[in-house]
């Protein structure tokens, strides 16, 4: 047994000859000798232990043209403990956003039934009552797990739509918004214009957040027109992103705006606001 171990973990010993080579090189103390051997048994081990060692060989390396010494038990900024982050009533001048509830279900049906909001989501429109309930109680789920946070918007005393922040990463300070869609009703009254601003403001000033993104279908030039009216930067379109609705391609442009541009991104949409409200 011992010996077929040796054999297996013997294509890993080779693969890092040349990096421990350059090693030695460049340590020439008894800590870099110490390190190597450290190396060297890490990638006789089997399975899982040499995508281990694969990761301390990077790091010793780096360390060394460092001359620092590598802790693994220091955490690092990514290991850090980090705050759960949540979503309150978020209330402006034309627009509410409030958590979604199971109680939101029957005023949600009736906002979304116009097929031109569900052009260009990434799932088929619910055509039924029980499809409606199963979108919902999805979007639910995935604010109790914590992995989004969906929000029902609301202008006067009118359900008109909903938006989420998703790909939450409070680790690096970072949030996309996303999911959003309204009636047509509420196209170009500022409702939506309020809703990213209310959202921006709550990621930025509350969570501290470092950028908030946003990706939309490449060909949908409503959405790609209305973040750039934002403010938002365009970042590129990643071909071949997503496959959506019934197995359509879909190319995702993706824009961003960082905490060093939120206050005229700020200053820029309180003036369009002051426009819809005078």
């Amino acid at each position: 047994m011992a010996a077929a171990a040796r054999a297996a973990a013997a294509p890993a010993t080779a693969a890092c000859r040349p990096a421990e080579r350059g090693l030695r090189g460049g340590a020439d103390d008894g800590e870099a000798r110490q390190l190597l051997q450290h190396l060297r048994g890490a990638a006789l081990g089997a399975g899982h232990g040499l995508v281990g060692g694969a990761d301390e060989l990077l790091e010793v390396r780096l360390a060394l043209h460092a001359r620092v010494l590598v802790d693994r038990h220091v955490p690092s900024v990514l290991s850090r403990a980090v705050t759960t982050w949540t979503a309150p009533v978020l209330e402006g001048r034309i627009v509410r956003l409030e958590p979604l509830r199971p109680e939101h279900e029957d005023a949600l049906w009736e906002a979304s039934r116009d097929p031109r909001t569900w052009r260009w989501l990434s799932v088929v429109q619910p055509q039924t009552h029980a499809e409606w309930h199963d979108f919902v109680e999805a979007a639910i789920a995935s604010g109790e797990s914590g992995t989004e946070l969906p929000l029902v918007t609301i202008q006067g005393d009118r359900v008109v739509g909903s938006t989420r922040f998703l790909a939450l990463r409070p680790e690096h300070r970072s949030v996309e918004i996303g999911w959003t869609w309204l009636h047509p009703s509420a196209w170009g009254t500022g409702v939506n214009v309020e809703a990213k601003l209310l959202q921006m403001a709550h990621a930025f000033d509350v969570w501290g957040c470092r950028r908030v993104e946003w990706k939309t279908d490449a060909s949908n030039d409503r959405s790609c027109r209305a973040l750039e009216a934002l403010g938002a930067t365009f970042e590129g379109v990643h071909r071949n992103h997503m496959l959506v609705r019934d197995g359509e391609n879909r190319d995702s442009a993706w824009y961003s705006v960082t905490d060093s541009e939120w206050p005229t991104v700020r200053a820029h949409l309180d003036a369009r606001l002051a426009q819809k409200v005078m």
